[in-house]
């Protein structure tokens, strides 16, 4: 599986999680990781860390720092403060990460999963950049939204809010499979950190349970599995069930700014969203996934 990874690694834990779980994953060819929102550059190095573990060589582009239209409500990447105990590229090419995309997709038509697991402006730029860019993917998945009927219902998934109008253009595009996990879903994938703790003991997961550990001093009594839900999706699809519809993004209510609207549609309808999953096997294939792999020297 051909992919490329856009993330906003260094903010919630899970998008390390997430690049650990890739990293260790046999049938993954991670083409590219581009980093978006607040501190781009530090995100890269933190990308930089993990695939240093992994032994592997990776490109990696920071990409964009602000949202398209909204200020940014994500400044930081706090979890950059254990970097100096990790080797990591400190240079990268700036302003590359869209470039990073098109050349890649271009490059390997019809063959690469786009997943998107931070806000979507680099995803956005993107396919504004190059509109043939949908049609040449093998897949876009996203970690974005909440779908299921609910008191919720109305307001924004983090990532959907962080740049709605991004949200809202990707949304638009029609690439040959369109397959979000939502919170509603992802939700229900959680350890507590005592449980983080004692299961992190893989090499690969000693970065990430580092960076963890800023994320629970910050007060987090758990990590929630968002990321690495929507990523173990595309090797085993069938850890989730899904709804066919189509998603519509609220722009013109600002107090609901990127909210999914999601209305389930006939079989063959644009978007594919997650309703269910099945925790234990999701984690007994995470966890299976890390250990079984081997990465080079730190």
């Amino acid at each position: 599986m051909k992919v490329l990874l856009d993330t906003d690694i260094g903010s919630d834990i899970d998008d390390a999680v997430c690049l650990a779980y890739l990293l260790a994953h046999p049938d993954c060819d991670l083409l590219g990781i581009t980093t978006v929102s607040g501190k781009p550059l530090e995100r890269a190095r933190l990308a930089s860390a993990l695939c240093r573990v992994a032994g592997t060589d990776v490109p990696i582009r920071p990409g964009a720092e602000s949202p398209l239209l909204v200020p940014q409500r994500q400044v930081d990447a706090r979890q950059a403060g254990v970097l100096d105990r990790w080797e990591h590229e400190t240079d990268f090419e700036q302003g590359a990460a869209v470039e990073l995309l098109r050349q890649t997709i271009r490059a390997n038509p019809g063959e690469v999963t786009l997943l998107a697991i931070g806000p979507l402006t680099n995803i956005a730029l993107l396919f504004a950049v190059d509109p043939e860019i949908p049609s040449l993917l093998k897949s876009l998945v996203l970690m974005c939204g909440r779908f299921l009927p609910g008191e919720d219902a109305a307001v924004a998934e983090w990532n959907a809010l962080l740049d709605p109008h991004a949200t809202a253009l990707v949304y638009r595009a029609r690439p040959p499979s369109h397959r979000s996990i939502g919170l509603d879903v992802t939700l229900q994938t959680t350890l507590a950190a005592d449980e983080v703790r004692s299961r992190f003991r893989a090499p690969l997961l000693e970065p990430v349970l580092e960076f963890a550990e800023v994320w629970f001093d910050d007060g987090a009594p758990e990590i929630t599995f968002h990321d690495p839900l929507a990523a173990a999706t595309i090797f085993e699809p069938s850890l989730c069930g899904y709804q066919e519809g189509v998603v519509e993004v609220e722009l013109d209510d600002p107090d609901r700014a990127g909210a999914t609207i999601w209305r389930p549609g006939p079989a063959g309808a644009p978007h594919q969203v997650a309703v269910t999953v099945d925790k234990d096997r999701y984690f007994e294939h995470f966890f299976a996934t890390i250990d079984a792999a081997s990465p080079g020297p730190r």
